[in-house]
């Protein structure tokens, strides 16, 4: 059965062994999704919803770490159909994918249910001076143009149980914003860890974990990752979750 349409490709990374369908013409995941399904801590039988999920990338990293459901909420219709797609691939029958607007996920999902939300949110915010992308599958994944961090929050708040987590990858320029809208929502930042293309560069993504209800101090600054040694070789843990 060929699962794959004119452009199309598929990927997949030895070290998980989960297969991806791509395009760089709509949308490819890149190194955020990977970073992000490493640093997200789920377990046996961990309930997953993976918000803004593109093209499913992150939530089918972690679905072979997980026997509970696994919902991927994607607004857009070509890139929830590449993940459904990207499921039937993998013959993931505990994986679904919502084609929606994440703020209507608890329409689907119940109340305190899930164990575990990640989410690779649209990492730039829209204002008049904003140049996006001329390709709208590309400018709605990067830009807030359908939704926002604190959409974002007040959805996984809702969704996760007591003491849930959720799991995200964002832009370090923001992490003022980003510490205060989770603490609003009542989801405690408890481990934070930077990426740096190279050692001696400054981060420019960031990882974050934080609990629903959990107390409010007790931040861990974890290890960074740095990407590229100084000749622009991935470095061993990149390079381990790349299957380089």
């Amino acid at each position: 059965m060929n699962l794959l349409k004119p452009g199309e490709r598929v990927d997949q990374l030895n070290s998980r062994g989960v297969k991806i369908i791509q395009s760089d013409h709509v949308f490819a995941f890149s190194l955020d999704a990977v970073l992000l399904a490493a640093f997200a801590q789920v377990k046996r039988h961990s309930r997953v919803v993976d918000l803004a999920a593109g093209n499913g990338a992150v939530g089918l990293f972690v679905a072979p770490r997980t026997d509970a459901p696994v919902t991927l909420v994607e607004l857009q219709p070509t890139l929830a159909d590449m993940a459904k797609r990207s499921v039937t691939l993998n013959e993931f029958k505990h994986v679904e994918v919502l084609t929606t607007d994440l703020a209507n996920t608890p329409d689907y999902v119940a109340k305190d249910s899930v164990d575990v939300v990640t989410c690779n949110p649209p990492y730039f915010k829209v204002s008049p001076q904003s140049e996006t992308n001329p390709n709208q599958h590309l400018a709605l994944a990067r830009h807030e143009l359908t939704t926002d961090f604190e959409t974002v929050c007040r959805v996984s708040a809702d969704l996760l149980k007591y003491q849930g987590k959720l799991f995200l990858v964002h832009r370090p320029d923001r992490l003022a914003e980003l510490l205060s809208t989770l603490n609003a929502h009542q989801l405690a930042p408890k481990r934070i860890r930077f990426v740096h293309p190279k050692a001696d560069r400054e981060a420019n993504m960031v990882l974050i974990e934080a609990i629903k209800a959990g107390k409010p101090d007790g931040i861990r600054i974890m290890p960074p990752v740095v990407v590229y040694t100084e000749d622009n070789q991935y470095m061993t843990e990149v390079a381990q979750l790349l299957g380089k």
